[in-house]
């Protein structure tokens, strides 16, 4: 091993490495499975120390393995199965077409009184498709900032923005139909459903 190839290696290993367990949640909260998980993570580190000239030393090197991360993750999903991008308008109407009642018989204490919600939540999560899901994880999730959120995913801060209410929108929907099932809200739809059963 020559020296510049030892440099490399001590660097990334000091700045890089330290940052493994919080790339592997990461992986771990887009993928929803520890072995694909495992394989992104895997995935992510052999391509940051192929890249490792590119890396500016100082910068955010968490921030730095996060797009490698979410971008092998995004690859993994398209070799699995096709994706279909969804505009403006299939958004909104995606989120209109399973909007229900949002009236709460139940305070929000007695609520969460009755309910364990870290299922229903990563379950709900889960269900959002991309790319509103690795925006929510993002901002929501990993508490980030728009502006870094924006610079994660390569887009501009107003199309975060538009994919957090999309993606809040489908959350509230999934969360909803939760509680439904849960027997803590009923629609008026299902109201009128079961009284005339």
């Amino acid at each position: 091993m020559n020296s510049i190839t030892s440099h490399r290696t001590e660097s990334f290993e000091r700045e890089a490495l330290p940052w493994i367990g919080d790339v592997r949640r990461f992986a771990l909260s887009l993928t929803r499975d520890e072995s694909d998980a495992d394989d992104v993570v895997q995935d992510t580190f052999l391509r940051a120390y192929r890249s490792w000239h590119t890396y500016m030393p100082g910068s955010d090197c968490r921030r730095w393995l996060f797009t490698i991360c979410r971008n092998v993750f995004l690859r993994s999903r398209e070799r699995a199965r096709p994706t279909v991008e969804l505009d403006a308008l299939d958004g909104d109407e995606a989120t209109i077409a399973c909007r229900g009642s949002a009236e709460q018989p139940y305070g929000s204490e007695g609520m969460f009184a009755q309910l364990d919600l870290a299922p229903a939540i990563d379950s709900a999560l889960a269900r959002v498709p991309e790319p509103f899901r690795s925006t929510l994880l993002i901002v929501d999730v990993d508490d980030q900032s728009y502006e870094s959120a924006a610079e994660l995913l390569g887009v501009p801060i107003g199309t975060v923005r538009s994919r957090l209410f999309r993606g809040r929108r489908l959350m509230q929907e999934q969360l909803t139909t939760y509680a439904v099932d849960a027997g803590l809200h009923l629609r008026p739809a299902i109201a009128q459903q079961r009284r005339s059963a």
